[in-house]
């Protein structure tokens, strides 16, 4: 008879499009509770992704876990063959996790409609929810909302819920059960909470020593993001107080670089290593109010955890805030906004920044023991 105080081995099969040695947030977050359900509990995971190479931030990692790489079939740049490349990867990773049977299935939500697929070919199965879709078909503009497929696709969507959700903050916890319209066990799970993180100590070139509040806006400008809000932020800036580090990429790019390129105050550069975020004191992010819940912005999280602050242009419903609002400054995105940046510039003190960057110390504690807990009851959803 075996020994019922014996703890089972937990099993968990992770799927999503992005996977280490390929950059991405989403494959890194499958990393790291990869890494921690391996290295504490000599976890079995399997990770099912798929076999391509991602244009995105982040740092290179070697892969951890068991590799069930799924070949995509377009690779390309036309956004309708992008789209339908994209909805047939999601059917052959679920299908390829289904072949391989192994352990508790968690599906993330890259490629979009992969919960779609989950609902459709697997039994209890753990929602991990990042962006959500098909909702952001609709926020991007690509389907209206009273299109009949879009309608339909979302119904069978929330049609068979899962049987856990991981979601990236309470209110998008909300938000998703409200959209199955059934209570689903939740665990919250902030995405961008850094542990091992190496700050630099060496002042990079672009830090000077001029006693200036340092603004940065590091990372994608893309569709769920305001580039109104940065280019405002830009005609506000106060030279002789403030200086901005803009290091963007993103298809709404490309016009704010153009704007800001003959500005005073302002040092474009390619990227911002993590190890360098600390040198800037409040980071930039935006969230459309058409994107909240359905979005939440990695980089807040990991802003926060490179102990500065931020200054979030969003709605104060978003969890960016609700997590995090101890440790930054509102913009709501549908008010007057270049009103609301003038205030924040003209009433914003080093003393106040000070401050809220010591809030960011404690914060970022109280976030990496809430990741602890969340790969914790992943844990516990592996062994049963």
């Amino acid at each position: 008879m075996p020994d019922k105080s014996e703890k089972t081995t937990p099993v968990v099969t992770i799927i999503n499009r992005h996977y280490p040695p390929n950059p991405g947030i989403t494959g890194e977050s499958a990393w790291d509770m990869a890494k921690y359900l391996i290295e504490k509990y000599q976890a079995e995971v399997h990770i099912v992704h798929i076999d391509r190479t991602y244009e995105g931030g982040g740092q290179i990692r070697q892969p951890i876990g068991v590799l069930h790489p799924v070949k995509t079939i377009y690779e390309g740049k036309n956004k309708i063959l992008k789209l339908i490349s994209g909805t047939l990867d999601g059917l052959f990773l679920v299908l390829k996790a289904r072949r391989i049977k192994r352990g508790k299935v968690i599906v993330m939500t890259s490629p979009p409609l992969l919960p779609f697929w989950a609902a459709w070919f697997l039994k209890d199965w753990v929602l991990w929810s990042m962006d959500l879709f098909p909702e952001g078909f609709a926020a991007a503009g690509t389907v209206k909302p009273s299109n009949r497929m879009y309608q339909w696709v979302l119904k069978k969507t929330y049609q068979r819920p899962p049987a856990h959700l991981i979601a990236l903050g309470p209110n998008q916890a909300a938000f998703v059960q409200a959209s199955y319209k059934h209570s689903i066990d939740t665990t919250i799970l902030p995405c961008g909470v850094l542990f091992h993180q190496e700050n630099d100590t060496n002042i990079p070139d672009w830090k000077k020593q001029d006693g200036k509040i340092y603004f940065g806006y590091c990372g994608n400008l893309g569709q769920p993001h305001s580039d109104e809000f940065l280019l405002r932020f830009i005609d506000n800036l106060d030279t002789e107080k403030h200086h901005l580090i803009l290091a963007v990429y993103g298809e709404k790019s490309a016009a704010v670089l153009t704007y800001a390129q003959d500005k005073k105050g302002i040092t474009i550069l390619k990227g911002v290593p993590r190890s360098q975020l600390h040198f800037i004191d409040v980071h930039l992010v935006s969230l459309l109010q058409q994107w909240t819940h359905i979005a939440v912005p990695s980089k807040a999280v990991s802003s926060i955890c490179a102990e500065a602050t931020i200054l979030f242009c969003g709605s104060k419903e978003a969890d960016t805030w609700a997590l995090l609002n101890e440790a930054g400054w509102l913009i709501e995105e549908n008010q007057h906004m270049d009103a609301q940046i003038k205030t924040f510039l003209a009433q914003l003190t080093y003393q106040g920044m000070l401050q809220k960057r010591t809030n960011a110390r404690h914060l970022f504690q109280n976030l990496q023991k809430m990741v602890v807990a969340a790969y914790e009851d992943v844990k516990e959803l592996g062994a049963n």
